[in-house]
């Protein structure tokens, strides 16, 4: 059969990987799709030392390939917004194919990617833009298409988990963990994507929709870092029995869809709790399976590539009939629905207070008495030791169910009590079921 030619844009950490593997393995591939693929042209600003480009034409003009006539699939791994936005454009006007991993692109654009690509009548592929070498996509779109999802939860940010990882083990602060997470490339000299939840929330903006059958919509979604987290923290949650991560989580209600990215005490003995250092890992809930859980490397050269690499091969396998792969987001256009998206106010669960007060009689009934005056049940409490030289002491506090708008309030009245030294900080707790 006639060959299928790849352009690659931009040759990086994934795109090496995506290089190297297309090379490397071309025998598997052919054999997989039936034919061969080619990387007919490679666009990049500078080259990448571990990738053997010599036999293979090189631009740095990344539009070159989105109008090079013999490409059949442009792989998309600038990133970026708007220049990503426009390649891509470019080329499904130019009936070539996409396959990208850039969960951003897809999360805050791929409403408009998508319609042109059905437009055009070709495939757009995003399996490395969520979890890197995880098949979350797939296993979403097409493996559990028989189930309605009832939830999922993810950690699907490997440099936030790292931090949270030594921060628990070693009872390092976050500033300190930050800065190796940087010297180990784990974050970027600008950390804000991942530590504040930005990066996690594209990804589950994207697994949202294909769960739910419902548009992308990024802007709607609640984003809380883990920079106010303290080794503290997660001692306390160990001893209430439970871990902290930092999750993605959207769940079906009968008000709509909620769609958050924050840290959440999940119990100890769930399996999720114990996915440590930069791996990602999510977990789904649905009618007919019950409960499922991907686990692998969220980032990475080859990793990531091994999910593009997939995308490749599907489209090549179906070259001849686009029309047989799955929608893009897993539900047929006309079928997506409107569903309202939460608000963080109106989400219930329970809460972890950590609340700095002065060391005297009366501190803690003061406390439960605005709990009480907000129908707040408490479920346990400790009183940590004060600390000699300022003779100030940490209440935790683990309530019972509670609508977020309600903690708000009476958080906020708690911060104005007089024994109370700084702001409350709050957690949401999580029980995976």
């Amino acid at each position: 059969m006639k060959p299928v030619k790849v352009g690659i844009c931009g040759l990086g950490t994934v795109g090496g990987g995506t290089f190297n593997v297309l090379t490397r393995n071309t025998d598997s591939i052919t054999a997989r799709t039936g034919r061969q693929v080619i990387i007919e042209q490679v666009a990049t600003r500078r080259g990448n030392p571990a990738c053997d480009t010599s036999q293979t034409p090189v631009t740095t003009d990344i539009f070159d390939v989105a109008q090079n006539p013999d490409i059949d699939i442009l792989v998309e791994l600038i990133g970026g917004y708007d220049v990503a936005k426009d390649l891509i454009l470019t080329a499904i006007n130019n009936g070539k194919h996409v396959v990208t991993a850039n969960k951003a692109l897809i999360a805050e654009h791929g409403n408009e990617i998508f319609k042109a690509a059905r437009e055009n009548n070709v495939i757009v592929a995003y399996e490395a833009a969520v979890a890197g070498g995880i098949p979350v996509i797939k296993t979403l779109r097409e493996g559990l298409a028989a189930n309605d999802i009832n939830w999922l939860a993810g950690i699907i940010n490997g440099t936030g988990n790292f931090i949270l990882t030594e921060m628990g083990d070693k009872n390092r602060p976050f500033e300190d963990v930050l800065q190796e997470a940087q010297e180990l490339g784990y974050a970027e000299a600008d950390p804000t994507f991942d530590v504040e939840g930005i990066d996690a929330c594209h990804k589950l903006t994207i697994m949202a929709s294909i769960a739910f059958g419902i548009p992308l919509q990024f802007n709607k979604a609640f984003t809380e870092g883990i920079s106010q987290v303290t080794p503290g923290d997660i001692q306390y949650a160990e001893d209430f029995g439970y871990r902290i991560k930092h999750l993605g989580i959207s769940r079906k209600t009968e008000q709509g869809i909620e769609l958050r990215v924050h840290p959440a005490l999940i119990p100890a003995d769930r399996p999720m709790a114990n996915i440590n250092g930069v791996l990602n890992s999510v977990v789904i809930n649905a009618d007919a399976i019950g409960e499922t859980m991907l686990v692998g490397p969220g980032a990475g050269s080859e990793p990531t590539a091994s999910s593009v690499v997939a995308d490749i091969i599907d489209i090549a396998r179906n070259l001849e009939t686009p029309a047989s792969m799955p929608f893009p987001l897993g539900f047929h256009s006309d079928s997506m629905q409107p569903t309202e998206v939460l608000s963080v106010d109106d989400v219930e669960c329970p809460y972890y207070l950590r609340i700095h007060v002065d060391d005297h009689p009366g501190v803690i009934r003061a406390l439960s008495s605005v709990l009480d005056e907000y129908n707040i049940n408490i479920s346990a409490l400790t009183q940590k030791a004060a600390r000699e030289h300022d003779r100030h002491a940490d209440v935790v506090i683990l309530t019972e169910t509670v609508k977020e708008a309600v903690m708000k309030q009476a958080v906020k009245k708690i911060e104005a009590l007089e024994e109370v030294q700084s702001r409350v900080a709050l957690i949401r707790v999580e029980a995976m079921a």
